[in-house]
């Protein structure tokens, strides 16, 4: 068996028995799974490291308190910077608008390099040689990407003005 079938089956045993111990800790459900995946994604990029343990389940538990204990640090540290008066929370999150629920879903169905194209384009506001440079391809790829990718958009989002551009 190679690293990531091990994993698997790691993932298969263990990973319910994980979250029930991460969320009597955390006492936050989402929280827990967020710890568990993030242990078995530190796991996965070091397979080496998982196969000398004698228990992987007690060492993938042990790495996911780590990170519920390190998370829960920063939450503590942000509320003493927000308690001091050197920032402030905002009043309460705006609702998210349909629009943006439609986006979202339909972002979700397009390629992940186009997805991440008009993404880090339109979204993280970059610079299309920024995003090149980000993912790793030439700065046309990047225009053919954006291209495709607003095509496909205004397809899902029923705006035929810019599907027939």
């Amino acid at each position: 068996m190679d690293g990531e079938t091990d994993l698997r089956a790691i993932y298969a045993a263990s990973a319910g028995r994980l979250v029930a111990v991460l969320y009597g800790l955390t006492g936050d459900f989402a929280e827990a799974e967020d710890v568990v995946h993030e242990a078995f994604a530190r796991a996965l990029s070091r397979p080496a490291r998982l196969r000398e343990v004698a228990s992987p389940e007690a060492w993938l538990r042990t790495v996911a308190m780590n990170i519920a204990r390190t998370r829960f640090r920063r939450r503590l540290l942000l509320d003493r910077i927000v308690h001091s008066g050197r920032l402030r929370r905002p009043e309460s999150t705006p609702p998210i608008s349909p629009d943006r629920v439609a986006l979202a879903a339909a972002l979700q169905e397009l390629p992940r390099p186009v997805r991440e194209c008009l993404v880090l384009h339109y979204i993280a506001d970059l610079a299309i040689a920024e995003v090149a440079l980000a993912q790793g391809c030439s700065v046309d790829a990047v225009k053919s990407r954006l291209m495709r990718g607003r095509r496909a958009l205004a397809a899902r989002l029923g705006d035929k003005e810019e599907s027939r551009a």
